[in-house]
């Protein structure tokens, strides 16, 4: 067994920037899309040692030495590996898994394996189903939509039959128990205790990691009125929805050929632009875009050109998704498709030499954005260029570079027709203050936040297991008016996620503001609060304590008005005064135990 678990060691590289950690002994200047200096294992005067903060990677072309920064600190710093593993560790707060840990997070990973292989046979047993009689409209499908028979077998494309419990049958006749079948998703079992395929009678689209392990599949109805459309697998200790994107384990070398990524919705429209030699594409499965699929298209490229449907689902999800990937340090260019095409019935009607003009003359988002967001606006009007104007300062506060937010100003300016003085120095003005000024959720400063607040994100970062359980004893009146009210209830709508998982699926899913509050919290060397249960406790005085005071605020403007005292509803909230604070009185001497 290895000294460190695999997945502890990819936790700690997710909390790493290499370009920092080098930094903090090598001077680096940017150069392009990567970092220059002077290499530290050799004597040169001309810089040879290169940084890639995108691939996570340094390089010298002088003495060959590179690797990630686990390997810099090795060579660095002149430690084995596990010492450096150690070092970075406690550099970035992260407990180091003991031998028990260590042991179980060994059965977590001899259990993800067991997930890897049942999905490769699934992918086989569906791909077996195709080519047999019962497959025949699956393949009349395919073809309907112009797939080639290379690009089928390129897709994985596969069928799942009506029967109830083939995949089921197969699985457990390779040697698979009935409770990882479960856990995989590719079953599920009924109320009354019987275990049933989870795909039936639809056209299976595998679903891989961008190593091309299959994690996943996406089934696409045979029937009309068969609903839904598109069943996915549930999330399971190998799939996580929103860390994928689909189609990047076939596009990644195209990608990093070519620079920029093509980014649609489907995975038929994946195929179509694929197999017509747009290669460089994937697709978000039809999903929001989330952070870390940004991060991970990050590796491979700098700039996207957004191809989504242009109904209004469509163009919101591309706004969205613009958006992010801005804020992210993206060039974004957007795509027009005609109305009623998305790219897969584009490039059927027209080809897909007529698809990839619509991607060269794409239009960067912010020109695009501009044009959409004035629509509406009087513009030759004082009061509306002032609404438009302010509309515009959310997206530009998102803009980290701030030589691009400058471009974006002057650009704004001239749609508005206001001066790029003014404009430069609003847009400054709402990237300093974003989080009131633009609208964004509002978190406070990490010393207004209560110490169980604070104890129950940490737990939840560093002891999910324990956590979960605790979040679940609270109920959503008793999240109410804190700060952490978002990223508390967030985390209890994870309940059913693997442990393990859990504290990277929940960053996965909060905005830029919330993640920066809880890793501070988390980098913490030890707990804010010693008993976990305790934090429950304080929660739920601070709710009874709310409660009292909006009863007395109640009564005295009863009492103000010159209600008379005997009156009933005077009465009824006394009595609820007192019950209140007898709550609060036994809560503190159960809480002093």
């Amino acid at each position: 067994m290895a000294l460190f678990p695999a997945s502890f060691v990819e936790d700690l590289k997710s909390h790493a920037d290499i370009v920092q950690v080098i930094q903090e002994r090598v001077p680096l200047k940017r150069s392009g899309a990567e970092w220059k200096g002077l290499c530290p294992f050799h004597g040169e005067k001309t810089p040879s040692f290169t940084v890639n903060g995108d691939r996570g990677v340094f390089y010298c072309f002088g003495c060959s030495a590179g690797g990630d920064f686990i390997k810099f600190i090795e060579l660095f710093d002149k430690l084995t590996f596990p010492e450096a593993v150690r070092q970075l560790a406690g550099r970035f707060g992260l407990p180091v898994p003991e031998q028990d840990q260590s042991k179980q997070d060994g059965e977590e990973q001899r259990d993800r394996d067991s997930l890897l292989k049942a999905h490769e046979v699934a992918a086989t047993w569906f791909r077996e189903q195709l080519a047999t009689p019962a497959g025949a409209a699956a393949r009349r499908q395919l073809k309907d939509r112009g797939l080639t028979s290379e690009t089928i077998e390129t897709m994985g494309a596969g069928y799942a039959p009506v029967s109830r419990d083939g995949l089921k049958t197969r699985l457990l006749k390779e040697g698979f128990s009935l409770p990882l079948l479960v856990r995989s998703g590719l079953v599920v079992e009924r109320e009354q205790g019987t275990v049933v395929d989870r795909f039936r009678n639809r056209l299976m689209i595998p679903i891989c990691r961008d190593n091309g392990a299959i994690v996943a599949f996406g089934g696409r109805a045979m029937d009309a009125g068969q609903q839904p459309k598109y069943l996915n697998s549930p999330e399971t200790p190998i799939y996580v929805k929103g860390r994928t994107l689909y189609g990047l384990h076939l596009s990644k070398p195209a990608i990093l050929r070519a620079k920029h990524a093509v980014l649609v919705e489907g995975y038929f429209d994946f195929a179509q632009a694929y197999q017509g030699g747009i290669t460089n594409v994937v697709a978000s499965s039809g999903t929001a875009l989330t952070p870390a699929q940004a991060r991970l298209l990050k590796r491979f490229a700098a700039k996207v050109v957004l191809s989504f449907d242009p109904d209004a689902a469509g163009q919101g999800a591309a706004a969205r998704s613009s958006e992010l990937l801005v804020a992210e340090g993206f060039q974004v260019n957007v795509a027009m498709m005609p109305s009623g095409d998305d790219p897969d019935t584009f490039i059927r009607k027209s080809g897909a030499a007529a698809y990839q003009d619509r991607l060269k003359n794409s239009r960067p988002y912010l020109e695009y954005l501009l044009d959409r967001a004035s629509i509406g606006h009087d513009l030759s009007k004082d009061e509306d260029r002032r609404a438009f104007l302010n509309a515009m300062l959310a997206v530009a506060a998102r803009i980290p570079d701030a030589a691009a937010r400058d471009q974006f100003a002057d650009r704004l300016a001239h749609k508005a027709r206001i001066t790029e003085e003014v404009v430069r120095a609003e847009i400054r003005k709402a990237a300093v203050q974003r989080q009131t000024t633009v609208g964004e959720r509002m978190i406070s400063p990490v010393g207004q936040i209560k110490p169980a607040e604070r104890g129950l994100i940490w737990a939840i970062m560093k002891d999910p297991q324990q956590a979960v359980q605790v979040l679940g004893d609270l109920h959503d009146g008793e999240l109410d008016g804190l700060a952490t009210a978002d990223i508390l209830r967030q985390a209890r709508s994870l309940q059913g996620c693997p442990p393990a998982a859990l504290p990277q699926t929940l960053l996965e899913r909060l905005s830029t503001e919330e993640v920066r509050l809880v890793e501070s919290i988390s980098v913490q060397p030890e707990a804010p609060a010693r008993i976990l249960t305790d934090c429950v406790l304080e929660l739920r005085k601070h709710r009874l304590i709310r409660e009292r005071t909006a009863v007395e605020r109640q009564l005295a403007n009863l009492l103000e008005q010159g209600v008379p005292s005997h009156d009933g509803r005077i009465d009824e909230l006394g009595t609820k005064q007192i019950g209140l604070k007898r709550q609060i009185e036994a809560m503190n001497q159960e809480m002093a135990k």
